[in-house]
């Protein structure tokens, strides 16, 4: 990345420290149970390999009959989430923050200014980074560039299992855990196989990102603003403002939309609602085979998913725009349990061709357009 009198805009290290530092501890587990939990977890991320593909009939075996996957899967604490988080955070990032960097060296004294300003954004991002530590039971990181102590694919990619998070909701919830910790594998092993088994997806994504980036006019001083709105939440402060303001319209997505911009994040948006949406499809639609408390787990989950953990979980979640995620778990799940209700699982399928077969946000919405461009253009009908 680009720096200014050996500064960055973002102060990395001290963002990895900081959060590392303010993170909850996770729940009291002994060390032999430790152990146990994470092997089980190993374990369930590569049974949840077949029966996804059998389900999604998605991955292409090759000559043994075996679809391979050259993504590794890492059971992680919440600091290991906070590292590989981080690092791919400044990947995804780099063109924004150099194109800020670019901009601060313009201004007088911009240089110094930018040695307090990377350490203070490093601090705001590592407040920011522990809440949601806490919080993440799996995640497939897409971008994720190889470290030695977080490997990952040749093309990027690595999927992350969160123990301490995993154990932690399966004792809220009172939940079997092993059921539980197979229903969460499902889910991810789902995002794992949609960008395994779909070779131009992870690249269409990176492209729409860059893109949207691409188009973000922002002050650096604005975008420092928000950040320290959200650190400020999680220390109980309300910041300056906040009274009489539309929450819903304070969230960190909302500060960086051109018209062009509005436009990506429309098709960003539709893609994200397909993927979640997908991935709550077909963990729903495994788990009666192999999860047994599966109707159980998934009614409190989703109770647990739709209230927070309580009002300041609620603010943050609208400044950070996880609201909006939830929508796509729920839009999405509808969307795909009508295609595949009126188009069957094949059918369904033809998503996944090419970029112009992704629906739409409208089509997200409307199912039935899908089917009708999709099939219909498919199908060679006029």
């Amino acid at each position: 990345m680009t720096s200014i009198g050996g500064t960055e805009m973002v102060d990395w290290n001290l963002a990895v420290a900081t959060a590392t530092r303010f993170v909850r501890p996770g729940p009291e587990v002994s060390r032999d149970e430790a152990r146990a939990i994470v092997a089980e977890l190993r374990k369930h991320a590569k049974s949840s390999e077949a029966h996804v593909r059998a389900f999604t009939r998605m991955a292409q075996p090759d000559a043994t009959g075996d679809a391979p996957h050259d993504t590794p899967v890492l059971v992680v604490d919440r600091p290991g989430w906070i590292k590989a988080n981080v690092a791919g955070f400044r990947a995804v990032l780099k063109p924004l923050l150099a194109k800020m960097e670019d901009r601060r060296s313009a201004v007088p004294g911009g240089a110094v200014l930018g040695a307090v300003g990377g350490k203070v954004t490093g601090v705001e991002l590592g407040m920011l980074l522990s809440f949601l530590a806490s919080r993440v039971l799996g995640q497939y990181e897409t971008f994720a560039p190889a470290s030695r102590d977080l490997p990952a694919a040749a093309q990027g990619g690595r999927l992350l299992l969160v123990a301490p998070n995993i154990v932690h909701v399966e004792r809220e919830l009172e939940v079997e855990p092993h059921d539980f910790r197979l229903w969460v594998c499902l889910h991810e092993e789902t995002h794992r196989t949609q960008f395994t088994a779909v070779p131009w997806l992870r690249d269409h994504i990176e492209g729409e990102i860059q893109a949207f980036l691409g188009e973000t006019d922002i002050d650096p001083g604005t975008l420092l603003e928000r950040l320290r709105e959200a650190a400020q939440s999680l220390a109980g402060a309300k910041p300056e403002g906040e009274e009489g303001e539309d929450e819903g319209s304070r969230s960190l997505v909302d500060l960086v939309q051109t018209p062009a911009q509005r436009e990506i994040l429309g098709r960003l948006t539709a893609v994200m609602s397909l993927l979640e949406g997908h991935a709550d499809y077909v963990m729903d639609g495994v788990g009666p085979d192999v999860v047994p408390s599966v109707a159980e787990i998934r009614e409190k989950f989703q109770k647990r998913r739709a209230s927070g953990a309580g009002r300041l979980d609620q603010a943050l979640r609208k400044l950070l725009g996880l609201d909006a995620k939830l929508r796509q778990y729920r839009d999405g799940e509808r969307f795909v349990s009508a295609v595949v209700e009126e188009a069957g699982m094949d059918g369904f399928n033809r998503v996944w061709t090419s970029p112009n077969t992704l629906p739409t946000k409208q089509e997200i919405a409307k199912p039935a357009d899908w089917i009708a461009r999709v099939h219909r253009k498919a199908d060679g009908a006029p």
